[in-house]
């Protein structure tokens, strides 16, 4: 298991890669390792004709032999993770890393994600995982520095690892900025490369991407419960598939009125929401659904319009 004890196989395996001459941190990714453990393994067991897995294993047998037992060093079985749930943890970590988040940072965030308070200590980490504790705090402090992870101390002042309800909203502020951030750049590239040249404009294109991006995710003081009802609001337009005042709402969603009124507000202000509906408000005080004018060309919407060959399987 990735993590824990070198088994004889991992050992053969370092032995092979160091005679191709790999090195240690590249060994230790292949064995999903830290690098300190195949540094410290070959340091400990290598000899004048080098490192020998044979020699390696039979060396940590020994040691191991010689160990004094250490008392509680095995969690209570009721605490102890199926191996259903360590499998989990360790495809939703391979899954988390395809995005882009380390191998070990990804391990630590699942693990804690799935524990029912949703905070762990270094040294409950360390027993999950089967790693070092010097592992666990930097994954952690890789977690903490993009904000889905934060300190805090219980009642025994020991420092526990907490993934908030609102992670995800955090998280999705941090990206935005990146987003902000990306258009500025771009816009500083369009001044270096001129705005007529071929960069130029693909920077142009960029800035005004991220830009936009930016202005339509951004936090707009929009509440989860807001957004829930503007998007229920949309659900009962296209169901009814006629115009609804604010009234024929409220009445129909058992809400007050001011909680359609705020619903539709909240689309109006962000109209990303209804994306690629729009609601639009009628003459008549109304609202109704209708497409977005801009996910369509004019050739698009005036094939759509056309009358529809009739095809042999309809007739």
């Amino acid at each position: 298991m990735p993590g824990g004890r070198l088994t004889h196989e991992d050992r053969q395996q370092i032995a092979i890669w160091l005679g191709e001459g790999l090195g240690y941190a590249e060994i230790a990714r292949r064995l999903g390792r830290p690098t300190s453990t195949i540094s410290r393994e070959v340091a400990r067991n290598s000899a004048p004709g080098g490192y020998l897995a044979d020699r390696a294993q039979q060396a940590a047998g020994q040691r191991a032999r010689r160990r004094r037992p250490v008392q509680a060093t095995e969690p209570p079985a009721d605490e102890r993770p199926a191996e259903s749930v360590r499998g989990f943890v360790e495809q939703f970590a391979t899954l988390l890393v395809g995005t882009g988040l380390p191998r070990m940072p990804a391990r630590v965030f699942v693990c804690l994600l799935t524990s029912d308070s949703g905070s762990l200590t270094s040294a409950e980490l360390v027993r999950q995982l089967q790693v070092s504790p010097a592992s666990v705090s930097k994954a952690i402090g890789h977690l903490e520095a993009i904000e889905l992870v934060r300190r805090t101390q219980n009642s025994g002042r020991r420092e526990r690892y907490v993934i908030d309800d609102d992670v995800w909203l955090r998280a999705f502020k941090a990206d935005t900025g990146a987003h902000t951030e990306v258009a500025a750049t771009a816009r500083n590239g369009i001044e270096i490369f001129g705005s007529g040249t071929p960069a130029g404009t693909r920077l142009g294109q960029m800035a005004q991407f991220f830009a936009w991006i930016s202005e339509q995710m951004n936090d707009s003081g929009l509440t989860d419960t807001v957004v829930r009802d503007a998007l229920t609001v949309l659900a009962a337009l296209v169901y009814a598939a006629r115009p609804l005042t604010v009234d024929d709402l409220a009445t129909a969603l058992d809400w007050p009125v001011q909680r359609a009124v705020d619903a539709l507000d909240a689309i109006s202000r962000r109209p990303i929401l209804s994306d690629p509906l729009a609601v639009e408000r009628l003459g008549c005080g109304g609202y109704a659904i209708t497409p977005r004018p801009d996910r369509l060309s004019s050739a698009q919407r005036d094939a759509l319009c056309l009358p529809r060959t009739l095809n042999p399987i309809d007739l």
